[in-house]
């Protein structure tokens, strides 16, 4: 759709409704700038798959889940005067005064961008992991927990999500196994400590998962000790019939329509200063999707303060 289609051109658009974007949008709009939002999926991203939160800033002190942090977040920004479109967007040109990010519906325009898409559960690596992908391999305990009621569940992984997700599995599964291929947790004490005082969770140091295997469903896993090589064979029990296994191993940036655009780390992390701006002039990254030392709700709100900020104050009105 060419810029003659489509007379709307945004002060800025912003790829993505997850923390940062949903943030950038809110700050954008009491700036007095004309922002669109465009989310593929659901408002809040990754967190709006948590099922509680206990670290954000203000929230509500009876509890907090992603889901209703991520619906408060998304009405302030809308009672702003924040447009929204949902769309994929397909390809983007960001090498001209006013951009254009061009979706499977339609093509948007503005001055300036935010790039907010986020980052998505990297792979365990293990074989077998494609085949078993919703029949008893997840990456969601919030979505899939419920599946495996009275069964027995694994957890790839050692960090804050982890942990987190392998207590919250305990709701449901009769017993959870942490498979970690370090013999320390990387998640912080608390959440550990939860986690080691919890009857239900054991642990499986030093290890990886090396292979998923069943009949229709996940049946039996595979797992190698990283020390010394070993691998045991762990199977369902008859009367089970399946097994849950649950990967937190990190996160992959959600860069790739980017990414031979704007500069990217090898991992594929956006380079950004410490306004939020890229390489390219009026084009911005903010949360888990550029290069950080720390990925949390709150610094990813907190980026895309910045980043609208920054281009309030540099934004003239547009002729």
């Amino acid at each position: 759709m060419s810029m003659e289609e489509n007379k709307t051109i945004y002060d800025v658009m912003i790829l993505g409704a997850g923390p940062a974007g949903l943030s950038a949008a809110l700050y954008a709009a009491r700036g007095g700038l004309s922002a669109l939002i465009i989310e593929k999926g659901t408002d809040g991203g990754q967190i709006a798959a948590t099922d509680a939160i206990e670290n954000y800033p203000g929230q509500m002190l009876e509890g907090e889940s992603g889901e209703s942090l991520s619906k408060r977040m998304a009405g302030q920004a809308e009672r702003f005067g924040t447009a929204k479109a949902q769309d994929v967007i397909t390809e983007a040109v960001l090498d001209r005064e006013v951009k254009e990010l061009r979706g499977e519906k339609e093509t948007y325009l503005g001055r300036y961008v935010i790039l907010a898409m986020g980052a998505s559960a990297r792979p365990i690596g293990c074989k077998g992991e494609e085949q078993y992908k919703g029949s008893g391999i997840s990456y969601c305990a919030t979505c899939d927990g419920n599946f495996f009621m009275g069964l027995e569940v694994y957890v790839a992984g050692g960090g804050d999500a982890a942990v987190e997700e392998a207590i919250f599995l305990t709701r449901f599964a009769r017993k959870v196994t942490i498979v970690h291929r370090r013999d320390k947790l990387r998640a912080a004490k608390i959440i550990q400590e939860k986690a080691f005082q919890n009857p239900k969770i054991s642990f499986l140091w030093d290890s990886v998962v090396e292979e998923a295997f069943g009949k229709g469903v996940l049946q039996g896993l595979m797992i190698r000790n990283v020390k010394t090589g070993e691998l045991t064979r762990i199977e369902a029990e008859e009367a089970d019939g399946m097994l849950g296994l649950f990967g937190f191993v990190g996160n992959v940036p959600n860069s790739a329509l980017v990414k031979d655009i704007v500069e990217v780390d090898d991992r594929g992390y956006i380079r950004t200063d410490e306004t939020m701006r890229t390489n390219i002039r009026g084009v911005y990254a903010a949360g888990d999707i550029r290069i950080k030392s720390v990925r949390q709700v709150v610094t990813a709100a907190a980026d895309g303060a910045v980043a609208a900020v920054h281009i309030s104050a540099e934004c003239e009105p547009y002729e």
